[in-house]
């Protein structure tokens, strides 16, 4: 759950199968009240701190294409949909009120090219 996200919205948004064991397993080794991810202070971490760790790991991959937020996001929904996911969830999990702005995302989709069969491969 992502909670007072964009426009203070929540959201819920899947985790990998692997990831929920690993939170599990760094909460129980700190105190209840205590952050999961604090700052190297012992606060909470600000939106401008974890966008400054991104940047810096994606120095360190040598990612060469402009990498922000927003980028996970469209690539989040993008490749939901070109999974056949139903285009309602993506709308609920990117917390869109209108489905048009959900349809955008299917003008970027790369069509699956290479698993197109030819029909001259059935005569």
């Amino acid at each position: 759950m992502i909670r007072e996200s964009k426009w203070w919205k929540d959201r819920q948004v899947p985790l990998p199968q692997t990831l929920p064991a690993t939170l599990s397993l760094l909460s129980q080794e700190s105190s209840a009240n205590a952050l999961l991810f604090p700052s190297q202070q012992g606060w909470m971490l600000t939106t401008h701190s974890i966008q400054l760790i991104f940047h810096q790991w994606c120095k360190r991959i040598w990612l060469k294409k402009d990498a922000t937020f927003h980028s996970l996001r469209h690539s989040f929904a993008t490749h939901l949909l070109e999974q056949r996911t139903d285009i309602r969830y993506v709308q609920a999990l990117l917390g869109h009120a209108n489905i048009r702005t959900t349809q955008i995302y299917t003008h970027v989709m790369q069509p699956a090219l290479h698993n197109i069969q030819s029909p001259l491969d059935t005569l």
